[in-house]
This record gives C-alpha cells, structure tokens and sequence, in this order.
C-alpha cells in the first residue's frame, strides 16, 4: 500500500503540492524519462529536478486550464456512463522508493483501480480510436499501479468537448519493472548531479544552452570520441543536404505540372499552389537612417545565444 503523504485539502495549496511533486518523480514525469513525451526530454527534466533550470510555468496555459476546470467533469461522466463510484485520495508515496509519487485523480470505490481524467482538442482523436491510447498516458497509468499496488487503471477522456470516451488499462508487471529500474537510474542521476545522456529534441539543446552559457575562450582538446561524433554530423548534414535537393526537385516537378493551374489532382492526392500576399515587414535599414531616435526607441534585444559551427 501507498502512503500518503498529502491530503487533498493540503494540495489545494498549489505552491506546496508543486514543491512537493518536485522533490520526487510523479506519473507525468515517468513517460519523459522513458522519453516517450513528446514535449519534454529527460535532459530537461533532470536540469528540473536538480534546480538547474526552473519548470515551464504553465500558469497561463489554456490547455492546462480547461484540463483542471473539466477533471470533475470528466471524471462525473465516467461515474454516469460506468456505474462507479470515485474518491479523491491527495498525493501518494511508494512504499519502498520515497521519491517515487502518484498525485491521481480518482481512487475507484470498491475496485483496486484508479482514474486517470484527461481532455484533448479534436485534432487528437485519433490517438483514442478503438484500442489506442497516447504511449505518455499508458506510462503514467503503469506509474500509478506501480506506487498503488492497483491490479487496473482506467482512463477517461473528452475530447473536442462533446466525445467522451473511457478504457481500461490493465497492470502490467514486466513494464512495471523496466519502469522502476528507469526511474531509479534517473533518480541516482538528479541526487548524484550526473547529467542523463543527450538527446536530439529541441528541448535538450535549449537546456544544454541554459546550463552552460559560455565565456572560457581557452581552448579545450575534446575527448576522443569528438571526431567520431564530428564525422557523423558531416555525414548526416550532407545526407539532409542530398534529401533537401531532392525533396525541392520533385517538388518543382509539380510546379512544373500545374503550370498557371492553382489546383490539380493526381488519384485521391490534392495539390495546391496557390498565390499569397508578400509579407508586410519593417524595413529596419531605412529605418535606423532616417529615423534613429524611433529606430533606438523600439528595437528590441534577442535572447543571447551561442552558435556550434564546425570547422
């Protein structure tokens, strides 16, 4: 059995349930870790966890918004369509592993089962056709069964805010396991200060950008592997090169095609070219001669960067 740790009357108070969500690992955090969140790296999540970088404040989120207002909702309809009941519960603590948390949603009254709530926009409907489930959704369900000892999780979402659908996830030991090995290895890493490997997201190269700012201009002999890592860079870039060329050729095969034509049709493919507007944008040069105290008054600094280039 979970303990509990924080009683749903204490996590009204926002700012201590984050601070306590932050000193461990929660359901959302399990799929980043497996790297299974498309939005977040297990880089960025380590920089988090060790204080190096502060979590996106989602404060003004809508989607985050309509998510908390619609939870009770959601979790209602599931009561209506089922036949269960729910109960909140608060924050949970595995028995064994402390920094291994489950903030769920809902207990089910008489089941040894949760509820996880969500909400998504119509565009994500697929990813809830017939058996589907997202992966970062699947992970979390597993995360709560691991800390709950549950033997089911189910899942109930509205999507476009007029379907709502429900499933059940049962437990699965095996992933359970591999689940606890990686957030353990992870969490060694945040309480050892040793950075998890790199990856290629977006997310990881703004957290790289955020832990090391530069201004030692002496020169470093890199390890050993550099050249390696350099050549596979050279490799890759002059094969996104050849694919670019490529890409443009067949592209321009079709602009070829159409001619002064702007729609066309090839078998159940649609294809478009048609004019747009020129984009209306500042000439800043002019502007800087002519007008300098205006020029001075409204330019605005960018975010200091630093730029790789290989030489």
């Amino acid at each position: 059995m979970a303990k509990l740790i924080m009683t749903v009357a204490e996590m009204q108070d926002e700012t201590k349930w984050l601070n306590a969500r932050n000193a461990g690992i929660g359901g959302s955090d399990a799929a980043v870790i497996v790297g299974l969140n498309r939005w977040k790296s297990p880089y960025q999540l380590w920089m988090e966890k060790t204080g190096k970088a502060e979590p996106e404040d989602l404060s003004d989120n809508e989607y985050v918004y309509w998510g908390k207002v619609l939870e009770q909702a959601v979790a209602d309809r599931f009561c209506e369509v089922t036949g269960k009941k729910v109960q909140r519960r608060g924050l949970l603590q595995h028995d064994d592993y402390p920094f291994i948390l489950a903030s769920v949603d809902r207990m089910v009254v008489g089941e040894d089962a949760g509820l996880e709530c969500k909400t998504c926009n119509g565009f994500a409907a697929k990813e809830w056709e017939d058996d589907e489930i997202p992966d970062a959704y699947y992970v979390q369900c597993q995360h709560y069964m691991m800390v709950t000892g549950c033997s089911k999780w189910y899942i109930a979402v509205l999507i476009g805010g007029n379907h709502f659908v429900w499933k059940e996830i049962p437990r699965n030991d095996a992933e359970i396991e591999l689940l606890m090995q990686a957030e353990i290895a992870f969490w060694d890493k945040v309480q050892n200060g040793i950075m998890p490997d790199v990856d290629g997201s977006e997310d990881c190269r703004k957290a790289l950008q955020n832990e090391f700012r530069g201004g030692n201009t002496e020169p470093l002999t890199l390890p050993e592997k550099a050249a390696d890592v350099i050549k596979t860079i050279k490799e890759l870039e002059e094969v996104r090169d050849n694919t670019e060329k490529n890409l443009n050729r067949h592209k321009n095969e079709l602009r070829a095609m159409l001619g002064d034509s702007e729609v066309g049709y090839a078998g159940d493919y649609k294809v478009t070219w048609k004019p747009q507007a020129g984009r209306t944008s500042i000439d800043s040069k002019r502007l800087k001669a002519e007008e300098p105290e205006v020029y001075n008054k409204y330019m605005k600094q960018g975010t200091p960067t630093r730029v790789l280039r290989i030489a």
